[in-house]
């Protein structure tokens, strides 16, 4: 009986209430993420590599912050230490930041390489850099917090739906910028936002 009154609680079918949350926390959500980091990694990664497994990547991850936000609520966060959570994304973003400053010096690189690259590769990349990134990030509180008083049907729709625009609109952008910046640019740019974003990630862990 319990599990009965849980799910209809969480999936209403007052069409209503569907459609007043899912709005309501797509708006919060996507509002939020402009202009976040996370918009920022996809934009980078996209400038450097394929959009559609950058895109991929990163709305799988988002499905399954989302599940993990609405399902375990706000103490999601508090089961894995800030400091370990915090070196492990400066450590991530520190490997890609190396990585991309060394693809810069590399003179032998051809502008090909970029749409070369594994699909599946890209797509690990972004996953996991999205995934350890967000995890106990304010957008995905945010996300556990609304599940909370709200029905968690709804507002995992509504914020999936608005992560995913988000980085579809930060790939967007990112292939744009490949259009018209060289790539070994690109490259440094990246480089340093990403050595940048593990210096920010390091001041937590100490």
């Amino acid at each position: 009986m319990s599990i009965s009154l849980s799910l209809a609680a969480a999936f209403p079918t007052d069409l209503t209430t569907w459609l007043t949350t899912t709005t309501a926390t797509f708006l919060v959500i996507f509002l939020a993420e402009l202009g976040d980091k996370t918009q920022l990694v996809c934009m980078t990664l996209a400038a450097r590599y394929q959009g559609r497994p950058v895109f991929l990547g990163a709305s799988l991850a988002f499905v399954f912050l989302n599940i993990l936000a609405v399902v375990f609520g706000a103490a999601l966060s508090q089961w894995v230490p800030e400091r370990v959570l915090a070196g492990i994304v400066a450590a991530l973003f520190a490997f890609f930041g190396i990585q991309s400053l060394r693809s810069a010096g590399d003179d032998d690189q051809e502008e090909e390489d970029v749409s070369e690259k594994s699909g599946r590769g890209i797509m690990l990349t972004a996953f996991l850099m999205i995934f350890v990134a967000e995890l106990g990030d304010k957008t995905q509180i945010a996300v556990a917090g609304m599940a909370v008083t709200q029905p968690a049907g709804p507002v995992w729709v509504g914020a999936t739906v608005a992560l995913i625009l988000s980085s579809a609109l930060g790939v967007i952008v990112g292939r744009k910028l490949l259009q018209r910046i060289p790539i070994k640019v690109v490259h440094k740019v990246a480089g340093i936002f990403f050595l940048l974003l593990a210096g920010l990630a390091l001041i937590k862990v100490f």
